[in-house]
């Protein structure tokens, strides 16, 4: 048993000396191979929380889940009885993620190979990064007896921070992919639809499995030095801001926000907990000059996810300005923890959000009215909300169901395969 261990995002994990050890009396598992997150532990983002989750909260003992992380070395860990394995990536510019998944698929067929595996495989590709080199993986996938499961995300290709070539090699990988996977898991039901109508002469085989999240209160206190500090340092009060969470990017929708909010009459502060981005505050100040509106309140980035819970709870209203994307976990961790949600009025957040909240556009005047109507609001009439809300992902959202039905979907698909 090797001794060796590492510390990933402050947790300390066991090293295994080899894949040989990961190997070990385990033909008779179900593997199921997990590419595309940046890996577990999770620090931060959607993709990563997820397989953290799946992790975290899986019950069936016969499941190994196999999760890559993107790293500056090879080693092989243990982490709450998943393996990861480390994939070195060379620094390529914007290709770095793309050899990542093809190294990662490699490993992982290597790995099998090595196996001789008494059941199906299954292989879960998260996003459409790879799709002009999925045919040829597929058909190792296949020689083994597995089966290729693709997550398709949200609208890749029409986020703003991609050049346009980028852009168009996202739309291309899609397609590639959507035609290559067995079967595509959609976790909005948005999201399956346009795949059915944007490629429907390939037939794919889809499944909506949502994201999830959890509706359990900050282990923090309301009195905790932690949250006081905070909202001190902030110049903020508990129950008087109206709360932003997001990456500062233009499919976010963070100028309308701001534009709308210093348009309204609140005497409530907007708090953004947002990611630094010069250019974009710059080009933000000159449109609006922002900065002579003190209710307006950038605070930068929080990591703390019990602390960033308990702002979410200690917050008036959450906005929510996505515009791209299936299930955007934020907004779900709003609904867990905020009364009150305004939600830009699209399929994917009305599809999330129901009745639970209460939705605007972008355009003018929309959203300052709706902030003004928050204001006036009943303290019942907000309370109701926040049952609404929590109801919402205690019926839909909860990952132990989500991932219950994640690994019947893994037996499931395996089996098929052995009974061919």
């Amino acid at each position: 048993m090797n001794g060796e261990y590492i510390t990933i995002c402050g947790k300390k994990l066991r090293v295994l000396s080899s894949k040989d050890e990961a190997c070990e009396n385990l033909q008779n598992k179900q593997h199921v191979f997990i590419i595309g997150s940046k890996g577990i532990p999770a620090q931060y983002g959607g993709f990563e929380t997820f397989v953290d989750k799946l992790v975290e909260y899986q019950t069936d003992e016969d499941i190994l889940l196999h999760v890559a992380r993107m790293a500056d070395d090879e080693k092989w860990y243990e982490y709450n009885g998943a393996i990861g394995f480390d994939v070195k990536v060379p620094n390529i510019g914007p290709a770095k993620a793309i050899y990542y998944d093809v190294a990662a698929l490699e490993k992982c067929i290597e790995y099998c190979n090595h196996m001789h595996l008494n059941k199906p495989p299954v292989f879960y590709v998260l996003a459409c990064r790879i799709g002009p080199f999925i045919e040829k993986y597929k058909k190792k996938i296949h020689k083994l007896r597995g089966v290729l499961l693709v997550n398709p995300d949200g609208h890749e290709w029409k986020r703003s921070k991609w050049s346009l070539p980028v852009r168009e090699y996202w739309k291309i990988s899609e397609k590639l992919m959507v035609r290559s996977a067995d079967l595509l898991v959609c976790d909005s039901k948005k999201i399956e639809e346009y795949i059915w109508e944007k490629y429907r002469q390939y037939s794919p085989g889809t499944t909506y499995l949502a994201y999830g999240c959890d509706s359990s209160p900050s282990c923090l206190s309301d009195d905790s030095e932690l949250v006081r500090g905070w909202l001190k340092e902030k110049g903020l009060l508990a129950g008087e801001y109206y709360l932003v969470v997001g990456r500062f990017v233009p499919e976010n929708n963070v100028e309308t926000i701001v534009r709308e909010f210093m348009k309204s009459g609140t005497s409530r502060k907007l708090a953004l907990i947002t990611t630094d981005n010069e250019k974009l505050f710059g080009e933000l100040e000159k449109k609006l000059g922002f900065s002579r509106d003190k209710r307006i309140c950038f605070t930068g980035s929080v990591y703390n996810q019990e602390l960033l819970k308990k702002i979410r709870e200690k917050a008036f209203a959450y906005v929510h300005g996505h515009s791209v994307g299936g299930t955007n976990p934020s907004l779900l961790e709003a609904l867990g923890s905020t009364k009150l949600n305004l939600l830009l009025d699209v399929g994917f957040n009305r599809e999330v959000g129901e009745d639970a909240a209460l939705y605007w556009t972008c355009e003018p005047g929309s959203l300052s009215g709706v902030i003004e109507t928050a204001d006036q609001m009943s303290e019942a009439k907000i309370d109701a909300y926040g049952l609404l809300a929590k109801k919402r992902i205690d019926d839909a959202y909860r990952w132990e169901s989500i991932v219950k039905q994640y690994e019947d979907l893994f037996k499931k698909e395996s089996a098929e395969i052995s009974e061919r």
